[in-house]
């Protein structure tokens, strides 16, 4: 046993076995305690609608490897005596990687209220989810930046005099990455005028689609045919965007046209004949119908209604019934629909001479 009593590094052989020991028994018990608890969790996230077990459950199953590693090195080494200066550095270290587990749950609660509260309020409230979403991004930033300063503070560094250095790099900085920066602001500027939000179906020159995200650079669009289109903030801002999300109500101008053979009796008819088509129509609401002009080949009519809904399907499906409507009503009265016809007219002149 006296192999045991030899001092080695200030501490005796047996001390360190004590202390390897402690370290061990810390390690297993910890990453057994935090697997077990998270699959408990798991299984009970299973059984209940309630998200709350989900988040405990992620909480747990964020903790990293290098975490537990160090809080059991640090436990263990309490056995020891130690030099101040490797005391010192063992305590840097689990401050350190204790800030930023914390950072990581952060995080993690952050991620959590976000999807919650897309799916509570997407239905009702895009404009605000859009919002919310963007400051949970930046609500990581700041969240980030104080784990930061933490662990440099723990360090020994002056932050007050860093962040007055960081402030003079910044304009540097800034002129470096002004077109990063520029889609930065833009991102900002959607945030909070909210020309779109998540959810809204918009047109940018020749592109459309459902937006899906906005993010501080770029804003994602699903596009009808379904690859997704991606914009730069900065140039939506630049562009002129119809946003078919917020139209209250769609307004349909259409024309038709009949025969030049047409009676003039049924040619006063047809307005009334449309009047009475659509106000068959729910959801439909006749503005006018006038006989508005001649044509090369047609006496053609312009037929203004609005469909009291935004919605794309229902306008095509009042469409369509009103077409066919007015089909079957122009069949009863004898009514023609005029194509495309030339007539040639031949006068025979006789002479006499």
């Amino acid at each position: 046993m006296e192999f045991l009593e030899q001092t080695f590094y200030q501490n005796t052989i047996k001390e360190w076995l004590m202390a390897l020991l402690l370290f061990g028994v810390v390690w297993v018990i910890i990453r057994l305690l935090f697997s077990l608890i998270s699959r408990k969790f798991r299984v009970l996230a299973q059984k209940t609608e309630t998200t709350l077990d989900d988040l405990v459950a992620d909480l747990f199953q964020k903790v990293k490897f290098y975490v537990l590693f160090v809080v059991s090195v640090y436990i263990g080494s309490l056995l020891l005596t130690l030099p101040p200066v490797v005391e010192k550095v063992l305590g840097e270290v689990l401050v350190i990687a204790l800030l930023i587990q914390g950072g990581i749950w952060g995080s993690v609660v952050i991620e959590y209220w976000i999807n919650r509260y897309k799916k509570d309020k997407m239905e009702e409230d895009a404009a605000t989810v859009t919002t919310f979403t963007a400051l949970g991004f930046i609500g990581r930033i700041a969240l980030w930046t104080v784990v930061l300063l933490l662990a440099l503070d723990n360090l020994g560094v002056e932050v007050s005099a860093l962040i007055a250095g960081l402030g003079i790099g910044g304009v540097a900085v800034a002129l470096a990455l002004q077109n990063v920066l520029g889609d930065l602001f833009a991102s900002l500027s959607i945030v909070l005028d909210k020309p779109f939000v998540i959810g809204d179906f918009i047109i940018v020159d020749n592109y459309l689609g459902t937006i899906e995200h906005v993010g501080l650079k770029t804003t994602r669009v699903r596009s009808l045919s379904g690859e997704q289109l991606i914009f730069a903030n900065s140039d939506l801002l630049k562009s002129r965007i119809r946003n078919y999300k917020r139209m209250v109500e769609r307004r349909i101008v259409f024309t038709l046209g009949v025969t030049y053979q047409t009676p003039y009796e049924k040619l006063k008819k047809i307005p009334q004949i449309i009047k009475e088509v659509l106000e068959k129509q729910e959801n439909a609401r006749l503005d006018r119908a006038h006989f508005k002009e001649y044509g090369d080949f047609s006496l053609n009519y312009e037929i203004v209604y609005y469909v009291q809904s935004p919605d794309y399907y229902l306008y095509m499906d009042i469409q369509q019934a009103v077409n066919l409507e007015i089909y079957r009503r122009f069949q009863e009265e004898g009514i023609e629909f005029a194509y495309p016809t030339q007539t040639l007219f031949l006068r025979r002149e006789n002479n006499n001479g």
